[in-house]
């Protein structure tokens, strides 16, 4: 099936995600959600795009960028073929990391920015992993209510902010208070995914192995244990951090498979 062209942004700017395989965890520590900022900064030194958002999540990535010396496709490219080779290396792994293509929208109005900038930072709140977005530690928002955030040597934050005032302590007000309305934004919605629960997973784990305990897996021989993991690594509404939950093992043995 011959692909659909992207639509394109006359100004440059698309809301861009990217997810993991098989809605995979990408991020398991704060090195690699540290290693995906760097990779961002390096993209940036050297095409000169512009960073106006982002969030980063367990298992898939929200960003707010502006092209300028090259397409953003490209620009893509170079941060997850730069990150995936990384990733891989540290666990021990090979294959793609990222699930198909980037999905993308351009953004082409002010308004449509500034709802898209708070779905954005909303992403965790809504995932129910913090009550409010800025308590979310691998966003930009709180480049945008604190420029003192390291997050703000990365983020610019003054196309958005100038939206709201010039004076820049207006602005952040006025940004704090229009983050804070009730909405209903749904900006480049990600697939319909549900996370199964942790018992779930240990009576799917048992249908596998034959209604044994999940947790004897362990004791079985290693190949015939690595193909069991293989095979859960492959289910829908499942991670690799949560089958390492389950059976007491550590994630990063699950990913080497």
């Amino acid at each position: 099936m011959v692909r659909q062209a992207r639509e394109k942004s006359e100004n440059g700017i698309y809301h861009v995600m990217v997810r993991g395989i098989n809605h995979q965890d990408i991020f398991y520590d704060d090195e690699d959600n540290i290693r995906f900022l760097n990779s961002i900064q390096r993209v940036k030194q050297i095409n000169g795009c512009v960073l106006h958002g982002f969030c980063l999540m367990d298992n898939h990535v929200h960003m707010l960028l502006q092209e300028h010396q090259e397409d953003i496709a490209v620009t893509m490219k170079r941060l997850c073929t730069g990150y995936a080779r990384w990733y891989n290396w540290k666990y021990e792994r090979s294959g793609h990391l990222f699930q198909n293509r980037y999905k993308s929208e351009p953004i082409e109005d002010d308004i449509y920015l500034l709802t898209v900038i708070r779905y954005i930072h909303n992403n965790p709140v809504k995932a129910s992993l913090v009550r409010i977005p800025e308590e979310w530690k691998w966003s930009s928002c709180k480049a945008y209510y604190d420029a003192r955030d390291n997050s703000q040597e990365m983020t610019d934050t003054t196309k958005i902010l100038g939206l709201f005032s010039n004076d820049t302590s207006e602005a952040v007000f006025l940004f704090r208070k229009y983050m804070g309305e009730d909405n209903t934004d749904h900006c480049l919605e990600n697939e319909p995914f549900k996370r199964r629960s942790d018992s779930e997973v240990a009576k799917e784990i048992e249908k596998i192995i034959g209604n044994i305990p999940a947790h004897l897996i362990l004791k079985m021989p290693k190949a015939e244990r690595n193909e069991i993991l293989r095979s859960l690594k492959q289910m829908e509404g499942i991670s690799c951090r949560q089958i390492g939950r389950v059976l007491g093992i550590s994630p990063s043995l699950i990913l080497k498979l």
